[in-house]
């Protein structure tokens, strides 16, 4: 695992938007962070890979969201916080934390608050401008304090302006932001039967265009998607408690527990028991 860390700007005189740390990060196979409370905004955007994040509602609901390279995430000030690097696929992303008077405004203006952590490029070229200007602050640390300063309002400009959420969205863009809904959905219900008829009913969406659109948006089907949703929680399951194979199977959405072992050695190589001792 590697890690490139700066802190900047220690003293409170950027009263519009203040930078303090910024870097990137190279993580190890099931490599977290947290439970942590930060006090300014943190933004991730993930650049390869994939992880898990486990995010804290306004109303203190804990909601887990799977991601991967091309999404990024908002950890807002006083938010209770937890994200994993995925076993197979651990993530490498960059980050920014940042604060001030205009901040809460621009990260609505991108779509992004709370209850609604999870980003979205327009398209993979927007995702990749977007990277590379976080990066250049990691590039740049000889330059001094006003220049980035300058830097981090240009990213937030470009953080909105590339948001498949933005709030003065056209109509394909509101599309996506329909995706960005069904998978909220998903990861909020995943527990349960779940069919894909009654994921594109909730985004009000014809269903055949809505499996089109989400495999364009998010890179797979939106059965596969809640497959790996139910395997990566019942993984965390297995690793982090006791419960018996049956009921963590139950609980993430398997009545048959033979159907959920077999699955989940289709996607992990091992059955169950096995990845349990193997990973404890």
């Amino acid at each position: 695992m590697s890690a490139h860390v700066h802190s900047i700007f220690p003293n409170e005189d950027f009263l519009d938007l203040k930078p303090y740390q910024y870097g990137w990060e190279e993580c190890a196979p099931l490599h977290s962070f947290g439970p942590f409370v930060r006090n300014h905004y943190l933004f991730h955007y993930i650049m390869s890979g994939q992880g898990t994040l486990f995010s804290h509602s306004a109303n203190g609901d804990i909601h887990e969201y799977h991601l991967s390279a091309g999404q990024g995430f908002l950890i807002c000030p006083g938010q209770i916080n937890l994200y994993t690097a995925d076993e197979q696929e651990p993530w490498k992303y960059v980050w920014l934390e940042f604060d001030g008077l205009q901040a809460a405004e621009i990260l609505l203006k991108a779509g992004l608050e709370q209850d609604r952590p999870i980003y979205f490029p327009q398209s993979e070229e927007k995702g990749k401008q977007l990277e590379t200007h976080m990066l250049y602050f990691s590039q740049n640390t000889e330059r001094d304090s006003f220049h980035l300063v300058g830097q981090l309002f240009l990213f937030l400009d470009e953080l909105a302006e590339y948001s498949a959420n933005r709030r003065d969205q056209n109509k394909d863009i509101q599309q996506d932001y329909y995706i960005h809904e069904a998978v909220v959905y998903i990861q909020q219900n995943y527990h349960r039967e779940l069919t894909v008829d009654e994921i594109a009913a909730f985004c009000k969406l014809n269903r055949i265009y809505f499996s089109r659109r989400f495999k364009a948006v998010m890179g797979c089907a939106p059965q596969e998607f809640l497959i790996r949703q139910r395997l990566t929680s019942a993984a965390e399951l297995l690793r982090s408690t006791n419960f018996p194979i049956k009921t963590i199977a139950d609980q993430c959405g398997y009545r048959d527990q033979l159907h959920f072992s077999q699955a989940f050695r289709k996607r992990y190589g091992l059955p169950p028991r096995e990845w349990r001792r193997q990973n404890k």
